[in-house]
């Protein structure tokens, strides 16, 4: 296993050729134009794992529609992914529809930070969200014994397609936020002219300069 190291949001994917159920991938140059998430489980056949695949495979449409792909990985052998893929459809009726990489000596997670030795040496539940052009844009880690929480990738991936869209930030919880609802906050303003002007534009509600949102259409 390569020596572990750790991707930091902002850093450019490291070019890799990886081999999975569905043949051959090279990341990130296979996905360009499309996000990705690429997501690490502990172990084929485990139950909490099986139940993330089956989450991950039931959103298929949501991500879909998010120009989302996605992509899983573990430190086993292509024979144990493909059994396990068949398993999950002969026994819990639902296909898997995205490859699995089959990292066998760990080079892959090892190269990226998947595996946290305090862990164990099976990969943590590592998610990376990539951009379209290759750059880790949102990073989360659960350890072997809790599942993720798929609606909370997917409303992620939302919040950073509006906001690399409209140039502004997002508030928790959105778009349900405890008092902005959907609406989308404008980054502050950097001098002051700006600060004075921002509050006499129409297009924006503020509570002070400094904190100013808009509807999100």
């Amino acid at each position: 296993m390569e020596e572990n190291k750790f991707l930091l949001i902002g850093d450019k994917f490291p070019d890799m050729t990886v081999q999975t159920t569905h043949g051959m991938r090279n990341i990130p140059g296979d996905y360009a134009g499309k996000w990705l998430v690429l997501f690490s489980h502990p172990a084929d056949f485990t139950p909490v794992c099986t139940t993330e695949f089956i989450a991950f495979a039931t959103r298929k449409d949501q991500f879909d529609a998010l120009n989302t792909e996605l992509l899983g990985l573990s430190i086993d052998q292509i024979f144990s992914h493909i059994k396990w893929d068949e398993w999950i459809e002969q026994n819990m009726k639902v296909q898997i529809p995205f490859p699995i990489v089959a990292d066998h000596d760990g080079s892959v997670a090892g190269r990226i930070g998947m595996v946290h030795p305090g862990k164990g040496t099976q990969t943590v539940r590592a998610t990376f969200i990539i951009d379209p052009k290759g750059y880790a844009r949102l990073i989360l880690y659960y350890p072997q014994e809790i599942g993720r929480n798929m609606d909370e990738i997917i409303r992620a991936i939302k919040a950073l397609q509006i906001s690399d869209l409209k140039s502004v930030a997002v508030p928790a919880n959105w778009p349900n936020n405890e008092i902005l609802g959907d609406r989308l906050i404008v980054p502050p303003a950097k001098t002051v002219l700006d600060a004075k002007a921002r509050l006499q534009d129409k297009t924006i509600e503020c509570y002070d300069w400094w904190f100013c949102h808009k509807e999100n259409k």
